[in-house]
């Protein structure tokens, strides 16, 4: 199994970050959301939220090659799921970590190194770096493709929502919460 090394994003890997939603949304998620879905995701929602860089609260996961493999973190904000180019407003306010749920965000993984675990390794570091910033609650917006991988991390299913992507189309996105 190949071994990843996490690291806080910067402004320097927004391209290849870019490059890996791209690739992750088309290469996984096609059983989950139509080709319109998908595409006009990548074009709102799914789009790099240089917030998380800001903060320091986003990983990328590089591997052996060198290649951001993954990507995602978490955020002291109350803004849910999105990026830069979403359609819904972004809520930047901050939160209280003794009453609200640090939000679990982004986390995107090559179709290449789907199934090893990567998934799981990021959202991990996003957990623990919240954690030492006071936060016991986690609180996401999944993918359908997500789910199972947060469901087995301990997260319960909240509520879904239709979220406008553009043109007409909605995704469907999965509220999940965790209480340690």
């Amino acid at each position: 199994m190949e071994r990843f090394h996490l690291r806080i994003a910067t402004s320097d890997d927004v391209a290849q970050i870019r490059s890996l939603i791209v690739a992750s949304v088309r290469g996984l998620q096609t059983a989950d959301y139509s080709l319109a879905q998908r595409e006009g995701a990548l074009a709102t929602v799914f789009t790099v939220d240089s917030q998380l860089i800001a903060d320091g609260t986003y990983f990328v996961a590089v591997a052996e090659s060198g290649e951001i493999a993954g990507c995602g973190g978490w955020s002291f904000r109350k803004t849910l799921y999105g990026g830069d180019h979403q359609v819904e407003k972004i809520a930047p306010e901050r939160l209280d970590p003794r009453q609200d749920a640090a939000k679990i965000r982004a986390i995107f993984v090559h179709p290449g190194y789907a199934r090893t675990g990567l998934g799981a390794l990021i959202l991990g570091a996003a957990e623990k770096s919240a954690m030492a910033e006071g936060f016991t609650k986690f609180e996401m917006g999944s993918t359908l493709t997500g789910v199972s991988l947060y469901a087995r991390k301990g997260y319960q299913e909240m509520d879904r929502r239709q979220v406008p992507v553009g043109g007409g189309e909605t995704i469907e996105v999965v509220r999940m919460v965790k209480d340690l």
